[in-house]
């Protein structure tokens, strides 16, 4: 009897260790798409046949880093990385997210799990309720350059969302060193608003949501096609200026930029039509006053919540016709005490809600819709 109940112990044991330790997969296994964007380019979800890990790859990071990839294997049911697997591993779904922008807080938000994170960048700075009012338990981690590693460890997270600018996160050597995998989320380099918002898919397969995060995403087309179609409707485009001088320059976004193809897709003109590739171009103040005033409508005009702040900005500008006319905007209306931007955090996932709201801006006959992001200044 005894002899029997331990080769019984021994089966057990032998099948629990094979489950939790499955032989990995090679690399060029992991060739099956299981999420191809349809209208992000930065990002794609691999599978194999048979296993539950999944490979997410991030293409083209930071800018400038065209032919460069990023890559995180998240690791299931017991299987291993591939023995050649370059980039960083994550084992099992993400429970506890450290997100070092707040796009990826509106992102678990959206997913319905604003309470897997457990660190964040800035907290002051950020909009979300649940990160609002959990402030005593959700961690302050500091910024890229001055990271509170201490703080990092104490919340034992399994991953760390960041992004890099123009080059890898200062944080790599750090992260690789305590031990702790990390994931470059490059939805600020995209240039369709819906390219933005369909890293939330990226984010849901990360914490182990890839279906919802598909579910929440399909949505999201069909409403802002929908403003798209009421836009085309209108019969005039109105010629539309944007932002302020940054230092001495004022930078203006490209026409195939994300802001740009917002304008165009609410009914409006762009007045810059410079083409500059995928990066922004610096024009001296002449320019700036000629194009304002070629302008019927400007919006995303910095900090200024009045036309009196905007005053102090730029003085030499209250005479051209938008001022003239009444006709400034900018998206600030969702800002916290700390300054920090809601447009920034949450609209990156709403793009059908900025829609709306420079629709009103630009046509007012089409909706009579509350905006969510914008707000006339007086």
């Amino acid at each position: 009897m005894k002899k029997l109940l331990y080769i019984l112990l021994s089966a057990i044991l032998a099948a629990a260790t094979a489950c939790h330790h499955r032989s990995a997969a090679s690399l060029g296994d992991f060739d099956i798409s299981l999420y191809a964007p349809a209208y992000s380019s930065g990002f794609e979800i691999f599978g194999a046949e048979g296993m539950k890990s999944t490979i997410l790859k991030t293409y083209a990071p930071w800018q400038g880093a065209e032919g460069e990839e990023t890559q995180l294997f998240i690791a299931r049911n017991g299987e291993q990385a591939p023995a050649d697997f370059p980039g960083q591993v994550l084992d099992g779904d993400a429970r506890h997210i450290v997100c070092m922008s707040s796009t990826y807080i509106a992102m678990l938000d959206a997913l319905g799990e604003p309470q897997r994170v457990v660190g964040v960048s800035g907290i002051d700075y950020i909009s979300n309720p649940y990160v609002a009012s959990h402030k005593e338990q959700i961690g302050d981690v500091g910024y890229d350059g001055n990271m509170n590693y201490e703080r990092l460890l104490s919340l034992s997270p399994d991953i760390v969302l960041l992004f890099g600018v123009s080059g890898a996160s200062a944080m790599e050597p750090k992260l690789r060193e305590l031990g702790i995998p990390y994931a470059y989320m490059g939805e600020y380099l995209e240039q369709s608003p819906l390219g933005k918002a369909e890293w939330l898919v990226a984010v849901a397969e990360i914490a182990g949501m890839r279906e919802r995060g598909e579910e929440v995403f399909r949505e999201i087309p069909l409403r802002y096609d929908s403003l798209k179609t009421l836009a085309a409707k209108a019969e005039q485009k109105p010629v539309v200026m944007l932002n302020t001088p940054y230092g001495d320059s004022w930078l203006m976004a490209p026409p195939s930029s994300y802001v740009a193809r917002l304008i165009a897709d609410a009914g409006g003109q762009y007045v810059y039509t410079q083409d500059t590739g995928n990066q922004s171009r610096p024009i001296d103040t002449e320019e700036a006053y000629r194009l304002a005033e070629m302008s019927d409508c400007w919006i995303n005009v910095g900090s200024a919540a009045s036309l009196r702040e905007l005053a102090e900005i730029v003085p030499k500008f209250m005479d051209t016709r938008p001022v003239r006319e009444g006709r400034v905007y900018n998206n600030n209306r969702r800002t916290n005490p700390s300054g920090g931007n809601d447009y920034w955090e949450s609209g990156v996932i709403h793009p059908d809600l900025i829609l709306q709201d420079l629709i009103r801006i630009f046509h007012p006959e089409l909706t009579d819709a509350e905006p969510t992001y914008y707000r006339k200044l007086n």
